[in-house]
């Protein structure tokens, strides 16, 4: 089975130190992928308003969180 389907089912267990390590795993994958697609759409040239649409948040915390890695520019 794979990482990521381990940590999957691994997050539907009855046990919580199982349980809760998972999502915190599947947290922090998130984040990376994250982190990485907000960097393709940058390089892209997506705006910040085009990336907080996709992620379900306002431009300005899309902006908070990654103007710092991936530049201030864009809208």
């Amino acid at each position: 089975m794979s990482e990521t389907k381990q940590l999957a089912a691994d997050a539907g267990s009855s046990d919580p130190s199982v349980g809760l390590r998972a999502v915190r795993a599947l947290r922090d994958l998130a984040d990376r992928l994250e982190e990485l697609q907000v960097g393709n759409a940058r390089g892209q040239g997506w705006s910040w308003h085009e990336i907080a649409v996709c992620l379900g948040v306002s431009r300005q915390a899309v902006h908070k969180k990654y103007a710092r890695i991936f530049g201030k520019g864009g809208d």
